[in-house]
């Protein structure tokens, strides 16, 4: 690892700033130093790209302009605004924290990146991106931008995915946020990530810091930041049961022990649980669609009659898990009782206004091209 000197660090400070000043991004939430806005922005950011939070976020605003109008709005109209952006406990983590702040902080920001991590869904990379930005608390915020860029200056070959790595890069960042301007130091590191020191096609030749930039030097760009990788998402196959009735289509809404609580889909089935729960010797899906058949009938009072859709099935990738979802479709003539399943039927056209997640749009596209195409006009 390479070691500044206290004149390093200054000069490092004044180019990096002189940067920003000039070519910094002009986005939405950096035009004032609101500690509301930095954190939404801050939250969408996580996993997302800038050009596609912009829009999300100038919509959650105009939609939840305060802490207040977020802590108590309808989790409904939470989810719907949410809806695309993904990793959807961010959007539940956000609202609790904001009744945090109204009913334990009565309205008063944490001003320290030590407070500010007692909020639910703030971590210290968002805890130092707020306490620096809207309180001027000088400390690093350590993302993948930091990791990546600081990795690079300094020739550090820690292990990024270790979370004890996060630790030895906030010590050695600390001595080098400038006292003076920590928010602007911090957003600029995120711009300098962003642009000549991506993670892939970088062009460490222009960039403003490139003295400063060891791995440049040494043309040792491509081993920066150390990362083993993550294990690879677990296959999930599920069956999606497309019921129709004269009252329309039959809708679940996720609940608290499962994946996109709150959002609304088809009922959606885990393969694996089914044929746990209904053992043949050799599963197929004719056995399986009976199994399920039967379960319906026998658990749910619901008889129905599924039919495969042709194809391959529908395929969405989450963190952990890639879910693969066979598409089963039922027609039925009457509009059969719900007491005994937990449901409603929707008409096509009102399925657009609930909370919908990524893979219930990918599984309604996917119907609608199958020879549906006007089963759910947009609103």
């Amino acid at each position: 690892m390479e070691k500044w000197s206290a004149a390093t660090i200054r000069d490092f400070r004044r180019t990096l700033l002189a940067w920003y000043d000039q070519e910094g991004r002009d986005l939405p939430w950096r035009r004032d130093h609101e500690p509301y806005h930095v954190w939404v922005s801050e939250i969408m950011l996580q996993q997302t790209q800038v050009n596609t939070v912009i829009p999300y976020y100038e919509n959650f605003m105009a939609t939840f302009p305060t802490v207040t109008a977020l802590a108590n709005a309808e989790q409904a109209d939470l989810l719907k605004a949410w809806q695309g952006l993904g990793y959807y406990s961010r959007a539940r983590n956000l609202q609790r924290a904001a009744q945090q702040l109204v009913n334990d902080y009565h309205g008063e920001w944490p001003r320290t990146a030590a407070g500010l991590a007692d909020l639910v869904g703030i971590g210290p990379y968002t805890a130092g991106a707020i306490a620096s930005i809207a309180f001027g608390e000088v400390v690093p915020a350590v993302d993948g931008n930091a990791f990546r860029v600081f990795s690079r200056l300094l020739l550090i070959d820690d292990d990024i995915a270790k979370p004890q790595t996060r630790k030895i890069f906030e010590q050695v960042i600390q001595p080098i946020v400038d006292p003076k301007r920590p928010g602007a130091f911090n957003q600029a590191i995120m711009d300098l990530g962003s642009s000549y020191m991506t993670a892939k096609n970088s062009d460490p030749a222009h960039s403003p810091v490139r003295e400063f930039d060891a791995a440049y030097q040494e043309d040792r760009v491509d081993e920066f930041p150390v990362k083993t990788k993550a294990p690879r998402p677990k296959l999930m196959p599920y069956y999606g049961l497309i019921v129709h009735s004269p009252a329309g289509y039959l809708m679940v809404q996720r609940d608290a022990n499962q994946m996109l609580t709150g959002y609304w889909t088809f009922p959606l089935v885990i393969q694996a649980e089914l044929r746990e729960a209904v053992p043949v010797d050799v599963p197929t899906l004719e056995t399986d669609i009976a199994a399920l058949e039967q379960q319906f009938s026998t658990d749910y009072q619901l008889p129905i009659g599924l039919t495969a859709v042709s194809g391959q099935p529908v395929s969405h990738t989450y963190t952990h898990q890639r879910w693969q979802v066979k598409l089963l479709v039922a027609e039925l003539a009457t509009t059969p009782s719900l007491t005994f399943y937990p449901g409603k039927w929707v008409p096509a056209a009102e399925i657009r206004a609930l909370p919908l997640p990524k893979v219930q749009e990918k599984i309604m596209t996917r119907y609608q091209n199958q020879g549906h195409p006007q089963a759910f006009p947009k609103n």
